[in-house]
């Protein structure tokens, strides 16, 4: 299912290489997140890679790709795409919270969703956040971050030595 979600992630986005890029980024470390921390392995998978979906689609809609239009436009598409594959019922819908989700963060709290969070500010304070001093990265860090494994994850990669 995993392949079949990835095939699906790369047809929508087309040619835009870093979306796809992003969104396996966010799934091997939502997959890391999730290996120590746990969760549902197909619905950390499929909102990890569904998870930026409707960025197009905001795009289009309101010539925007800020969170709040991406967790509007994101659940009807990541919806469709489960559905095509004939994902059940429930993971869709967990799913399509985490995707309703991944910027607020305050609609849902369960260990699927941390894994994701967690994962996408990774990505994100390299990514979007690369200028910002590594203090407030750190302190980014320690105050959103909802993983432990996530924590140590982004402390390794952002300047803080474990046990510091």
């Amino acid at each position: 299912m995993r392949e079949k979600l990835i095939d699906r992630m790369k047809a929508y986005f087309g040619e835009d290489v870093r979306r796809i890029n992003h969104a396996l980024t966010v799934l091997a470390l939502a997959e890391e997140i999730r290996d120590a921390e746990g969760g549902d392995p197909l619905t950390v998978e499929a909102a990890a890679i569904l998870h930026d979906i409707g960025i197009p689609e905001a795009f289009r809609k309101y010539g925007s790709t800020a969170g709040h239009h991406q967790e509007v436009e994101g659940p009807p598409i990541a919806e469709a795409i489960m559905a095509s594959l004939a994902i059940d019922g429930a993971t869709v819908k967990h799913v399509s919270d985490i995707v309703a989700s991944h910027h607020s963060g305050n609609r849902i709290d369960t260990p699927e969703f941390r894994c994701i969070w967690d994962a996408d500010w990774i990505v994100n304070l390299g990514a979007m956040y690369n200028d910002w001093p590594t203090e407030k990265k750190l302190h980014v860090i320690g105050k959103t971050f909802r993983t432990e494994t996530g924590k140590r994850l982004a402390y390794a990669r952002y300047g803080k030595k474990e046990g510091a």
